[in-house]
């Protein structure tokens, strides 16, 4: 009989059992531990709920298909601890996960707390071709990246236990669950959805994240009713672990004014993990963070149902990439337009968005049928959606090797100089 249980996440509780459940969410390449310096005052007067993402922190490497379905998890091991409402803090993916339970589950969560988070987290193509980077190289180019993307200049020059730290945190994390975050976030856009969100809602970033940024917190506290931006100074993505007494005094202040009888309790042992603890930081900063009062929400346009065309150019844009696509239409006019409109409809609404094949199996039909008609600059653009559907540069070769048989040396001999060009700047870690 196959399995049907919802898999859960590996957690750790800390805190009075029978105190108020506030949940802890990571970011993307990070533990629980992303929360160490917090859980001294939280766990004061609320029982701290930590988990890993699948596959960090020496998790089971499970990967996720969405943003929803790590909420789905989330919320099946709570319920196996018998808690039905509470707290949420959740930072980067974190907080994509506390927005999609605001969103489909607001019975579940009494009041949110969103750090470096964003309603759109950059671009479709930036997760997807990081993906493929991690699938081509592992993830040593995302771990000598993160301290730069994490903490400010002058807190990772003063903090080399923590530079380390946080290099080796993404060095052990499972690839194939990184790359299944990354296509979660690629896929991850709740920006028309903001209104729905009714709890309390506190949006936390850091002066200098570069990552999330002011800009993207502001689109927060627009789009929410009842939202408050706190800027963190001298805090980068990483907000709690580059100023953690600010944080953490405003994780306070944000929960103390939650009902404690409207949010439930854990009344068991927390469940001991292995995962590597974060130094201590030396010494502490603690800047005032300032909060700010959210306008009026932006009037939402209505969703009509969608016909053949928007899920072909949702699968078109999955698959090729917004930029490229972003190019055919700026390049489009009246006379090329019901052209544009008949591939959109037909090639991706009609054909890529059936059930019978799977899109990497369908780039591997599309590479031979291109190397076989000689369309080199479709097979450009298609050897980058290959890689953003899973395959590797060594399955394109055997590709093109199994096409030389059967579509011609000379077709295969184009088709290769292409391809390498194309695997070349696509695998190569960019700065």
């Amino acid at each position: 009989m196959p399995e049907t249980t919802l898999q859960t996440l590996q957690y750790r509780c800390d805190g009075p059992e029978d105190a108020p459940v506030v949940v802890l969410g990571p970011s993307l390449g990070t533990t629980w531990h992303m929360w160490d310096r917090q859980i001294a005052e939280l766990s004061r007067a609320w029982r701290i709920f930590r988990f890993d993402l699948p596959g960090h922190g020496g998790a089971p490497a499970r990967p996720a298909s969405s943003v929803a379905d790590l909420a789905d998890r989330l919320l099946a091991t709570l319920d196996g601890l018998g808690v039905q409402r509470f707290g949420y803090v959740g930072c980067s993916i974190g907080g994509a996960v506390g927005l999609d339970l605001a969103l489909r589950r607001p019975d579940r969560v009494a009041s949110l707390a969103l750090v470096a988070a964003s309603p759109r987290f950059g671009t479709a193509d930036e997760f997807r071709q990081r993906g493929v980077v991690v699938r081509t190289n592992g993830l040593d180019p995302m771990a000598h990246a993160a301290p730069e993307a994490w903490f400010t200049q002058g807190f990772a020059a003063a903090q080399p236990a923590i530079v380390e730290w946080a290099v080796q945190m993404v060095r052990t994390t499972d690839p194939g669950c990184y790359i299944a975050a990354c296509e979660a976030l690629a896929a991850f856009d709740v920006r028309s959805e903001l209104g729905r969100i009714g709890v309390p809602t506190l949006v936390v970033v850091g002066s200098e994240d570069k990552v999330t940024g002011p800009a993207e917190a502001r689109t927060l506290v627009a789009g929410i009713r009842d939202a408050r931006l706190a800027l963190v100074p001298g805090a980068s993505h990483l907000a709690p672990v580059e100023q953690p007494a600010a944080v953490t005094d405003l994780l306070v202040r944000h929960f103390s004014t939650v009902p404690q009888d409207t949010l439930s309790a854990i009344p068991v042992q927390q469940q001991a993990m292995p995962s590597v603890s974060m130094p201590a930081i030396s010494p502490p900063v603690a800047p005032v963070a300032q909060i700010t009062a959210a306008p009026p929400p932006p009037e939402l346009p209505e969703q009509g149902r969608p016909d053949p065309y928007e899920p072909g150019m949702k699968a078109r844009r999955e698959v090729l990439g917004d930029a490229h696509v972003d190019r055919v239409v700026e390049d489009s006019d009246g006379f090329n337009e019901p052209f544009q409109d008949l591939v959109t409809r037909y090639a991706w609404g009609e054909v890529w968005t059936r059930e019978g094949l799977d899109r990497r199996t369908r780039s591997v039909v599309t590479l031979t049928a291109l190397v076989a008609g000689g369309h080199l600059d479709d097979l450009a653009v298609h050897t980058r959606a290959a890689l953003r559907n899973g395959l590797t540069p060594d399955e394109l070769r055997e590709i093109l090797l199994h096409a030389a048989v059967y579509c011609g040396i000379p077709a295969a001999n184009a088709a290769f100089s292409v391809v390498r060009t194309v695997v070349q700047e696509e695998t190569t870690p960019r700065t």
